[in-house]
């Protein structure tokens, strides 16, 4: 066990706006991270593509540039936002490198390829544990991942709220 706490290793963690992934990336501190390592812990967040409207979409609107600017704005301030939460939750961290990397597309792809681009030796991430009818119609990033990942997947699930059940 002392070897894999030796070897430098580089752990990428998904992050995304939702409480699913500050949970795994918390789990990921005090579960995965060693202290004394030399680990690196890459942060990922993932612009999804922006919808595309034309004038033949059926709707009647055509979006000016001002308002393409002002959504691509939001979407950056968004990008933003999550990396700074994730490596305000990292500060503490004493000999682990922390890199953050913005990617645009569909999160299921790009985060398969930044795992391989960048030499992940773990992936961890969150579960929004949508069911089985949710997940057909939204998909699941996380079982994407585990199925095209060349490296190891940690997927953490938040636990269910038990406040209201005392």
């Amino acid at each position: 066990m002392a070897d894999v706490a030796a070897k430098e290793r580089k752990i990428l963690v998904a992050v995304d706006e939702g409480e699913e992934s500050v949970h795994a990336l918390s789990w990921c501190l005090k579960n995965v991270i060693s202290e004394n390592s030399k680990d690196t812990l890459a942060l990922l967040y993932v612009k999804p593509p922006r919808a595309v409207f034309t004038a033949l979409d059926g709707t009647g609107y055509l979006f000016s540039s001002d308002i393409l600017a002002a959504m691509d704005k939001y979407g950056n301030d968004v990008a933003d936002c999550v990396i700074e939460k994730a490596k305000r939750i990292c500060k503490d961290l004493q000999d682990v490198k922390v890199e953050t990397r913005i990617e645009h597309g569909d999160p299921r792809d790009v985060i398969c390829q930044m795992t391989e681009k960048l030499g992940a030796d773990v992936l961890v991430m969150g579960s929004h544990g949508y069911g089985p009818i949710k997940r057909v119609f939204l998909g699941s990033v996380s079982n994407h991942c585990a199925q095209n990942v060349k490296c190891p997947i940690l997927i953490v699930k938040k636990p269910k709220s038990t406040a209201g059940n005392n």
